[in-house]
């Protein structure tokens, strides 16, 4: 791949990140921020936040989508900080990590900042008012990376205690520790269809289903340290950049590796980010170079050499760029060989050799396709004999040959054979279910004595007429339970035709329920699916559709019944459904509460609080935001009560409160070191003290003052 368009920055690149507004951001080592427009890299603004950074193998800034906040961890590590970028001021600190900061993150949303280190401990906090709101599951090392869904309802953390661990910014819960990393796990991203990538310090990758927490997939491992990973806009491609400067390129619809130096450089790679808009890698190194490589290098020559016929030359272009055999020229090139080799078998069909050579000879260069051209001359040299013993009605000598050449299947002398078989075939099953027809059933089928594969099934007519009998019979009254407990019977009736039949009745079916279920019509589908649970060899498929189609149905009724508690709890479990148009009226309801009970919990405001969250307080699926709201808020109330310097008992009950009520949340750690420092006569212990958890919390709960 060739720079289409570079520029140096003099310092390690260590963030790259395409912003709205069609610019560029780009940070580098000691943390100058540049924006500049990613159509032709003019300088836009910036500013120098002046924090050194040692070292960058992991997440040490990260800004919000929104561009109003940024974070970083400070030049000696022992701090995370997050910014204002407008006023330049900082909105909070991190300083409660016991022992350096290992990387930082901010949600899609611009909700929170993030602050992980290498006591394992992440740390939330709200990045409007800069307080501490929760806590991630802890790790039993330091985190290397944290990682977050596009639609910024799931957080994934990971480090060298080789775990990642997932957790439910709706329902603000813990979701599952995911395990099959033999070595420290370095990066993530999430993907399109609830996936996750991870890859560790061995440059092993590994492919995650969310959802389900397993494995979906172990990539072929790279060939060095990974330094960074990013995807294309829609995710059918992976980008790994490695310190000795190699970017591979893996297809993540088959999870194959595409090329193993899709981009070789000289200097370890720091940063990379994909320019949709342009096609273009953007490509951050340690030696301060910024490089763009076009994808689609080569897609106007290959238009050029098409129109040309230069078959030879396009897969040549292919292999040195893999994203050329995904154009739109390429598959143009893939269907004119299908054609050619289609005409070319015709012409070998008809004994003509020359014309099919010549029809394929654009092709042989490509050895691929020139192995195919090979294979198929030598196939059809038997053909005219073929052609010769079918004419004769030498069935067993002729399907002999197809058994040896499959390719004659696709000839017309052999559909033809088949035509003739199913018609005699269909005419000795009539014979055979008559009385004393037996005879002229053998009669009809002697010529095909000697077919191995017609053998089986004219000796299952004879022997087993009568359950041929009933098999039909189900068929013609549409009783498919009788049908298919016969074929689990005798699993002979397969080779019938009818099977065929009722298998593509079964298909179109299938194809008809997913189209009514797609378009809303649900009564219509459920009709056609339970004609279709009869069929066996549906059974999963049907069973995924119902569900589908029961879960989406009472959704519906739940919306319709403006159910909340239902609407909310079934979106927490079918992420798919906060995808429908319907549901936007209800998310929006919830995070407007949500933001106006913080608002209430950063006054200490209780009452307020329950006025605002009193529709949600049933719901399940909202216990533990609300759970968190309230923990804020009781922690507002103990800061207000060392404000205006409450008698020290009043504050110690209050303490005392909030362990029962919460448990030892790291928020009640680290006011108990401020009311210490207020109130340093205090014999509190916290460790003597009854602790409860924040996931037994339920609405009943509530008190107006945590010091009460």
């Amino acid at each position: 791949m060739e720079v289409v368009r570079e520029k140096n920055i003099v310092q390690p690149v260590i963030l790259t990140k395409i912003m709205k507004q069609d610019s560029l951001l780009v940070v580098d080592s000691e943390t100058t921020i540049r924006y500049f427009d990613k159509n032709n890299l003019t300088l836009l603004s910036g500013f120098k936040a002046k924090i050194r950074h040692e070292s960058y193998k992991t997440s040490v800034v990260a800004f919000s989508e929104d561009k109003e906040y940024f974070c970083a961890i400070s030049a000696d590590a022992r701090e995370s900080r997050l910014y204002n970028v407008r006023t330049k001021k900082t909105v909070a600190k991190v300083t409660r990590h016991q022992g350096e900061v290992s990387c930082v993150g901010i949600d899609p949303r611009s909700r929170y900042m993030f602050s992980c280190g290498e006591d394992g401990k992440t740390f939330a906090i709200d990045m409007k008012t800069g307080k501490l709101v929760f806590t991630l599951p802890h790790h039993a090392d330091t985190i290397n990376d944290i990682a977050f869904s596009k639609n910024a309802n799931w957080i994934a953390t990971a480090g060298y205690d080789r775990k990642i661990s997932l957790y439910n910014l709706v329902t603000m819960t813990p979701k599952d520790k995911l395990k099959a990393h033999a070595a420290p796990i370095m990066k993530l991203r999430f993907i399109k269809d609830n996936r996750l990538i991870s890859a560790d310090k061995n440059s092993s990758i590994i492919i995650w289903d969310v959802y389900n927490s397993r494995v979906l997939e172990r990539l072929q491992g790279a060939h060095d340290e990974i330094t960074q990973i990013t995807t294309t806009a829609d995710d059918k491609f992976l980008f790994v950049g490695t310190k000795l400067g190699y970017v591979i390129l893996y297809d993540l619809d088959t999870y194959k590796q595409l090329a193993r130096n899709f981009v070789k450089i000289s200097s370890t790679i720091t940063a990379l980010e994909y320019d949709a808009d342009n096609h273009f890698l953007i490509v951050g190194t340690e030696d301060g170079e910024l490089l763009f490589y076009n994808v689609l290098e080569g897609e106007d020559r290959l238009r050029e050499l098409y129109k040309q016929k230069e078959f030879d030359a396009i897969n040549k272009m292919a292999l040195q760029n893999p994203f050329l055999a995904y154009t739109d020229i390429f598959d143009k090139v893939a269907n004119y060989w299908d054609n050619a080799l289609e005409k070319a078998k015709l012409y070998l069909q008809k004994g003509d050799k020359k014309t099919a050579e010549l029809i394929l000879q654009e092709f042989k260069g490509i050895p691929a396709k020139n192995t195919i051209i090979q294979k198929v001359m030598a196939e059809y040299k038997d053909f005219e004999k073929f052609e010769t013993l079918a004419r004769q009605g030498k069935y067993s000598l002729a399907y002999s040959l197809v058994n040896v050449h499959p390719i004659y299947k696709d000839s017309a002398i052999y559909r033809s054979l088949e035509k003739k078989w199913k018609k005699v075939f269909s005419a000795a099953q009539k014979s055979a279910l008559e009385p004393k027809g037996l005879e002229r059933a053998r009669e009809l089928l002697a010529p095909y004595r000697g077919v191995s594969d017609k053998t089986k099934l004219i000796q299952e007519l004879f022997t087993k007429g009568e359950i041929y009998k009933r098999f039909k019979n189900a068929i013609a009254n549409k009783n498919f339970k009788v049908v298919f407990e016969l074929i689990k019977q005798h699993p002979f009736l397969k080779e019938f035709p009818e099977y065929d039949s009722i298998m593509q009745y079964a298909d179109s079916l299938y194809i008809k329920a997913s189209k009514l279920l797609n378009s809303g019509e649900i009564h219509a589908a459920t009709k056609i699916l339970r004609v279709l649970s009869n069929f066996i060899d549906f059974e999963d498929e049907v069973n995924e559709l119902m569900r589908e189609l029961e879960n989406k149905q009472t959704y519906l009724n739940a919306l319709r019944d403006e159910n909340l508690e239902l609407i909310y709890n079934l979106m927490m479990q079918y992420e798919s459904f906060q995808e429908m148009d319907e549901s936007v009226k209800y998310i929006r309801m919830w995070e407007e509460a949500e933001q106006s009970a913080r608002r209430y919990a950063l006054r200490g405001d209780v009452m307020g609080m329950k006025k605002v969250l009193e529709p949600f307080m049933k719901i399940e699926s909202k216990i533990m935001p609300i759970a968190n709201l309230f923990s804020l808020c009781y922690i507002t109330q103990l800061e207000n009560a060392i404000k205006s310097k409450e008698k020290q008992s009043v504050i110690e009950k209050g303490i005392k409160n909030y362990l029962i009520y919460f448990g030892e949340q790291e928020q009640i750690l680290n006011f108990f070191r401020i009311f210490k420092k207020y109130y340093p006569e205090s014999k509190l212990n916290l460790e003597k003290l009854h602790h409860g958890t924040i996931s037994h919390w339920r609405p009943a709960m509530i008190v107006n003052s945590i010091l009460d």
